[in-house]
């Protein structure tokens, strides 16, 4: 077994999902998830792609993510927005709770941590 791992979209079949109808603001939007990674003790690293929409969230795992593409806002419930263009990177801790909105299709990797 290998101990690197590249991300290569070609080589898995994505997950496709959508928000909760509960916590479904606007739009219709659509994602697609290349999970590459599942690692003991509840680590997940893959690619995650959403077309326009906004919903609700709320975390309880922890998770680094890096924005390769699109244009989303993250708002915290009670805080401010925060526009995410490709290149910006974001930690949402446990606990984080508000919504998001994709503007333009966005496309991240990710880290999350359970």
């Amino acid at each position: 077994m290998s101990h690197v791992l590249q991300f290569d979209l070609a080589s898995i079949e994505p997950e496709i999902d959508s928000p909760a109808p509960d916590r479904l603001i606007s739009g219709s939007p659509e994602f697609r998830t290349w999970n590459f990674e599942e690692a003991p003790g509840g680590l997940y690293a893959g690619i995650w792609e959403s077309t326009p929409g906004k919903w609700r969230i709320a975390y309880d795992e922890w998770e680094y993510f890096h924005v390769l593409s699109g244009h989303s806002v993250v708002t915290e419930d009670g805080g401010e927005p925060v526009h995410l263009k490709a290149g910006d990177s974001m930690v949402l801790r446990p606990g984080f709770a508000g919504t998001w909105e994709v503007v333009e299709t966005t496309r991240k990797d990710y880290v999350i941590r359970l």
